[in-house]
């Protein structure tokens, strides 16, 4: 006999607007719970000290993860200059300081070497692997953790503000695996003043933004009032933003959901291979890549 999933079948995406010193685990674990959910993830860690955009997946929603976690991002953030932290942010022992403060035009001159694909050391608080292990586990162990430099894509980097000479403000776009802490770390470094992360604030995943966002609080509220927490949610679909949507019939859908390839008729007939989604009926049915004109599925859904 089948073992019954604890939980509702809810599927979709909610825009979490995650708060201040909360782990983006924590966050997915109190949606989970106010929604009575069976399945949910995220795309994206945030920091406990960072806040914004943290795209929380339920259901079927989790098979679109890795497109919302490979999409762009866009944070704000406020760098402290002077000193140097481990973390690399406001909660690490400073390891380096300095009494040199850049001008504004010395920082304006420097942001063209952090655009465009670049060779960037990601912190050694970070969650990337050494040996199997977290390296922010060895870390805070005591361990001296070597990373090496990997290749990132920052699209943009803008001097928003300078508040005083101590601290400014940029925005940075850029994809997937680029730090912001070491981007921090690194113009203090290049510019000989040292600097840290002081303030982090994403606002924007791939096709989620701050328009969409939802406060905690909010559903906390909604939660304890007893309304419908499914109002919050966006549709499975949204998170594969530029992919090609196709329309099937119900024939072809039932195809799909077996596993089986379809041909790609009439107005939806793509000129050119590639990924798609196919849609039937209002629903998504399957994920998949079309080649000479068909469209062979390697994800289906299944909101049974």
């Amino acid at each position: 006999m089948a073992r019954r999933k604890k939980g509702n079948p809810i599927h979709g995406w909610l825009v979490l607007d995650k708060p201040l010193e909360m782990t983006s685990t924590r966050a997915v674990g109190i949606l989970k719970r106010l929604m009575f959910a069976q399945k949910v993830g995220h795309a994206g860690t945030l920091d406990p000290l960072a806040t914004g955009i943290l795209p929380i997946a339920f259901g079927e929603a989790t098979k679109t993860v890795p497109f919302a976690v490979d999409g762009e991002k866009v944070y704000r953030f406020v760098v402290r200059w002077g000193a140097e932290t481990k973390t690399d942010d406001a909660e690490g022992d400073v390891t380096a300081t300095s009494d040199a403060r850049p001008t504004v035009h010395d920082i304006e001159a420097l942001l063209p070497q952090f655009i465009g694909e670049i060779m960037q050391v990601p912190p050694q608080f970070s969650a990337i692997k050494v040996d199997g292990e977290r390296a922010y586990a060895l870390a805070r162990d005591g361990e001296h953790v070597e990373l090496e430099a990997r290749p990132v894509v920052i699209d943009e980097l803008r001097l928003i503000d300078v508040r005083d000479g101590d601290t400014a403000v940029f925005e940075a776009r850029c994809g997937k695996g680029t730090y912001v802490r070491a981007i921090a770390r690194d113009m203090g470094r290049a510019l000989g003043c040292r600097g840290h992360v002081v303030g982090l604030r994403r606002t924007r995943v791939g096709p989620f933004s701050e328009d969409a966002a939802v406060d905690l609080a909010e559903i906390e509220d909604a939660a304890e009032a007893g309304e419908d927490l499914s109002t919050f949610l966006q549709p499975v679909e949204v998170a594969l933003g530029d992919i090609l949507e196709v329309n099937v019939s119900a024939a072809d859908a039932a195809d799909l959901a077996q596993g089986r390839s379809v041909l790609i008729r009439g107005r939806d007939a793509p000129i050119l291979g590639g990924t798609a989604y196919a849609m039937s009926k209002g629903q998504i049915v399957a994920l998949g890549e079309i080649e000479r004109g068909a469209l062979h599925p390697t994800r289906v859904f299944n909101f049974g």
